[in-house]
């Protein structure tokens, strides 16, 4: 057993006083006062200014360390995602494959199964963003890879998966009774890249949407007779939201903010290639992409992702928008994990992973904890 000593920690819930919280096997057994630890144990004590988080939980990620996840689907870049993200505060990932072909989704899924079961550490699910999207709304998705489902690619989905399997799709593409399938195995099902009324969008709620991937972007929008994909979106489920103060204006994201609180709306990072390493460009099915003044997109100024980490993102949301600390807090770790079901991340309690953030007074990460080891 051994202890960290922070004088504030926040829970996933609450910004706690002053506590010790006890680690045995990489899993958090309990929170004490300090005069309360057990004697003889090993403590490490932070910094008074410290603050002690859960490990950012982030459930978009196509790549990071300067390699992308729809470049090569294997054990060893997921792996190297993973570190990449882990060495940011990122302690627990999806990985993300956009639209791509069956064969890289079938790569994708069996690496990532792999990966689970090897426990490479951060890799605990699989995100599919498409390819069952809108082609009006598909972004900086290849145009050639929207697909409508088969037969193929529902077997291959479906079949059983050891982690969270989130699935992006655009719900009027799709028939209802697919999505209800899709929930029926197990399945994480978000709307995006999408078109939808807000008629279409609340029935795909009824059906089994459990929320919305990049809320504002790439869908339908609000207008005065048609509210459309945000306008459903802000009265049901889950909102994953990029902060990076590009994606979306200030003004909205304090609005989601609003109605939706930090049990609904959540940060993503939608990160690339570039988060974490050295990188400036790649490129996505022929098509470049450079990093600008902060921005990836191609030729025509389409955004590409994001250069954007989820400690990045927290910050923006409490210096720039003006979200306050603990929601913030909440919006980047226990809300992400619950949103796929992931009951042992995102929070710091009795019976959860020893994944820990210290964060100083600007929020800049001071140490990152993962599985209960301090990293390098």
């Amino acid at each position: 057993m051994k202890a960290l000593l922070a004088q504030r920690v926040f829970d996933g819930k609450h910004v706690l006083p002053p506590q010790a919280v006890l680690i045995e096997d990489a899993t958090v057994i309990g929170l004490v006062a300090p005069d309360a630890m057990p004697r003889g144990i090993e403590v490490m004590q932070l910094n008074d200014a410290a603050l002690l988080a859960p490990g950012f939980v982030d459930i978009q990620v196509n790549g990071g360390g300067g390699v992308l996840f729809n470049h090569r689907q294997d054990v060893p870049t997921l792996r190297h995602i993973a570190q990449a993200h882990a060495r940011l505060g990122t302690t627990a990932i999806l990985p993300t494959l956009f639209s791509s072909d069956i064969a890289s989704r079938y790569c994708a899924i069996d690496a990532a199964r792999q990966a689970i079961e090897e426990r490479v550490p951060g890799i605990v699910g699989l995100h599919l963003e498409g390819p069952f999207l809108s082609p009006t709304r598909r972004g900086i998705h290849p145009a050639r890879m929207i697909v409508p489902p088969s037969d193929t690619d529902m077997a291959q989905i479906r079949a059983a998966f050891p982690g969270p399997m989130l699935i992006t799709l655009a719900p009027e593409v799709v028939e209802f009774e697919l999505i209800r399938s899709l929930r029926a195995a197990g399945r994480i099902v978000f709307a995006g890249h999408s078109d939808a009324s807000c008629d279409t969008a609340q029935a795909s709620f009824d059906a089994g949407v459990t929320g919305v991937t990049h809320l504002f972007n790439a869908m339908s929008q609000i207008t005065p007779r048609e509210p459309g994909l945000v306008g459903a979106a802000l009265l049901n489920g889950y909102g994953g939201i990029i902060v990076d103060l590009l994606h979306v204006d200030p003004v909205n994201i304090r609005l989601a903010h609003r109605l939706m609180g930090p049990e609904r709306l959540f940060l993503v990072s939608d990160a690339m290639a570039t988060v974490g390493g050295g990188a400036t460009s790649f490129d996505i099915d022929g098509n470049h992409i450079r990093l600008h003044d902060g921005m990836l997109a191609d030729a025509n100024f389409t955004l590409a992702g994001a250069h954007l980490s989820m400690a990045g993102a927290l910050r923006n949301a409490v210096k720039y928008v003006g979200i306050p600390l603990q929601d913030a807090l909440r919006m980047a770790t226990s809300t992400p994990a619950a949103a796929v079901g992931l009951p042992r991340h995102g929070k710091i309690m009795p019976g959860s992973r020893a994944d820990f953030v210290e964060l100083g007074p600007d929020l800049a990460v001071r140490a990152v904890w993962q599985n209960g080891e301090v990293l390098e």
